[in-house]
C-alpha cells in the first residue's frame, strides 16, 4: 500500500482551527501561535491581492492578526468556518485601507488645488481702485459747483451736514437738498442701482 504524500507536510494531529480560535478566545498564547502559523500565509496573500503594495500588505496583515487576537471571542462556528471568518476580517481590513488611501489622496489633491488658487493680486486691485477713483472724479465734474463743494466737504473731509451748512453759511435744509441731489447724480453717473 502506498503512503500518502502531503504537499504542506503531514496533517496536524492537534486541534483544528476552530478549536484553536476557542482557545485563543480564552487567552491561550500557544494556541494563537498555532493559529498564526495556519492563517498568516492566506491572510497575507488575500491582503496583497487587494492592496498590491507589499509593505502595506504586510502592515495590514499584521493588523488583521492583532485584531484576530482581540476579537477571537466573536467567532461563531455556526456562521461559517474559522478560516472564512479570518479571511473575512482580512478582506475587510484591506478594503478599509484602500478606502483610507483613496480618501487621503483625494484630500491631498483638494489641498493641492487650493494651494494653486492665486493669492490676492495687489496689482489688479490697485488698477481697479485707480479706475474707480477716476470714474468718481469724472462723475464729480458733472455736479454743479455748489453740489460738488457740499459733497466734498461732507464725504471727503468728513464734516456733518450741520458743519457744512455753518462753513458755507447756508441753511441746513439747503445743504441737505444739495447733497441729496448731488448723490443722486453721482449714483446715476456711476451706474449704481439703488
Amino acid at each position: 500500500m502506498k503512503e500518502a504524500v502531503y504537499i504542506s507536510g503531514p496533517p496536524s494531529v492537534g486541534p483544528d482551527l476552530q478549536e484553536l480560535l476557542g482557545m485563543v478566545a480564552r487567552g491561550d498564547q500557544d494556541a494563537f501561535s498555532q493559529v498564526y502559523e495556519a492563517v498568516c500565509g492566506p491572510v497575507l496573500g488575500l491582503v496583497r491581492s487587494v492592496l498590491r503594495d507589499p509593505a502595506q500588505s504586510e502592515e495590514v496583515a499584521q493588523e488583521v492578526l492583532v485584531e484576530l487576537w482581540r476579537t477571537a471571542p466573536r467567532f461563531q462556528a455556526a456562521r461559517g468556518s474559522a478560516m472564512n471568518w479570518v479571511l473575512t476580517l482580512a478582506h475587510r481590513r484591506a478594503v478599509d485601507r484602500v478606502r483610507s488611501v483613496e480618501a487621503s489622496t483625494a484630500r491631498e489633491h483638494k489641498a493641492a488645488l487650493l494651494d494653486r488658487t492665486p493669492a490676492f493680486d495687489h496689482v489688479t486691485e490697485q488698477v481697479e481702485t485707480r479706475l474707480e477713483r477716476e470714474q468718481v472724479r469724472r462723475c464729480m465734474r458733472t455736479l454743479s459747483e455748489l453740489q460738488r463743494e457740499s459733497v466734498t466737504l461732507a464725504y471727503y473731509r468728513g464734516l456733518t451736514y450741520r458743519e457744512v451748512a455753518e462753513l458755507l453759511a447756508v441753511p441746513l435744509g439747503t445743504i441737505k437738498t444739495r447733497l441729496r441731489d448731488g448723490l443722486i447724480r453721482l449714483r446715476d453717473c456711476l451706474g449704481v442701482s439703488a
